[in-house]
């Protein structure tokens, strides 16, 4: 299940604790403006920056990164998206997108050790890291004398727009940022406004593994995919379980009986709606019965960079086609 440990700290497989992303508080019915960063000194173009990371700590950079690793695919993809991709010397494993990405150096990360011979090699002035990578690795990395950032966990869209300019001041690209971060807002306020008349809020189960049909995971309440279905003009199946992620029974599914279901695990364990069609005791969902069972590009909602609001329009489509066409 590496699409919830790109997301979120160890909720689900690594002690159930984004890529990670905390549970999600359910942002307000029209954007906000990006939040200011913490910066405590106005950065110029070429001068000193010192910033509050995510957990809290203070961290000077001379000048603005130049070259740069990054440990988590978010963080890759927030680089690449506020134009900082040429700076960037290193990723983690897993970050496959934007394609280009994937002809970087690899240097592991995440919950995997880390090539340390290979990131020294690459002599970068900042490791960008996230709240999925554990205290004692960014440790590690910094008795080596790296200068490691701790991307913050975005709890909201807003959190990521923060994350966006908070990337943007120390790479040197704040304009960029925040233009992105704008056209963002832009994108979401009209996804909003062409949904604000519709009647009806189909009920959504998105399938995140199902190693056991009997039991799937699906995400809980007050997670970002929980906020994302919502703001999509979606009720979650999983918005009356107990936990952010957990398993929801067959039975349990039949009673609440979905509209739509949505399968995220076919983005890594090839699901398809014909494989859910045949599982015994499914043909009784609504959802299966109408042929209203999707694949779903689970990276879209389970990295908190950008492409969070791609998921949202492509989830939006799904729910309701006649307000979008």
């Amino acid at each position: 299940m590496k699409r919830i440990t790109l997301f979120l700290p160890a909720i689900l497989l690594l002690g159930m604790a984004l890529g990670g992303c905390s549970p999600a508080a359910v942002p307000p019915s029209s954007p906000e403006a990006p939040a200011v960063v913490a910066v405590t000194e106005t950065p110029t173009a070429a001068g000193p920056l010192a910033m509050t990371d995510g957990r809290g700590r203070t961290i000077q950079l001379p000048t603005p990164a130049q070259r740069v690793v990054t440990l988590a695919p978010s963080n890759t993809e927030i680089l690449f998206a506020i134009g900082a991709g040429a700076q960037v010397v290193g990723r983690d494993m897993f970050s496959d997108y934007p394609p280009e990405a994937g002809a970087l150096p690899n240097i592991g990360g995440d919950y995997v050790a880390v090539d340390t011979e290979t990131l020294l090699t690459l002599a970068p002035d900042l490791v960008l890291a996230a709240d999925l990578n554990p205290v004692e690795q960014i440790q590690a990395l910094e008795d080596l004398g790296l200068t490691v950032f701790v991307l913050g966990n975005p709890t909201d869209l807003q959190g990521l727009y923060v994350n966006l300019l908070t990337v943007g001041t120390l790479t040197g690209h704040a304009a960029e940022a925040a233009a992105l971060a704008e056209a963002l807002q832009e994108r979401v306020a009209a996804i909003q406004a062409r949904l604000a008349n519709v009647s009806s809020r189909p009920l959504v189960f998105y399938e995140l593994d199902n190693t056991d049909p009997n039991a799937p995971w699906t995400s809980g309440p007050g997670t970002f995919l929980d906020t994302l279905i919502q703001m999509a003009g979606g009720e979650n199946v999983g918005g009356i379980l107990g936990e952010a992620w957990a398993q929801i029974s067959l039975e349990e599914l039949i009673a609440q009986d979905p509209d739509i279901i949505l399968l995220g695990d076919y983005l890594y364990g090839g699901v398809t709606p014909e494989q859910v069609a045949a599982r015994p005791g499914w043909e009784a969902l609504s959802a299966v019965k109408n042929q209203r069972v999707f694949t779903f590009d689970d990276n879209l909602v389970s990295r908190p960079g950008p492409r969070l609001v791609d998921g949202l329009e492509a989830l939006a489509k799904l729910l309701h086609p006649e307000a979008l066409e």
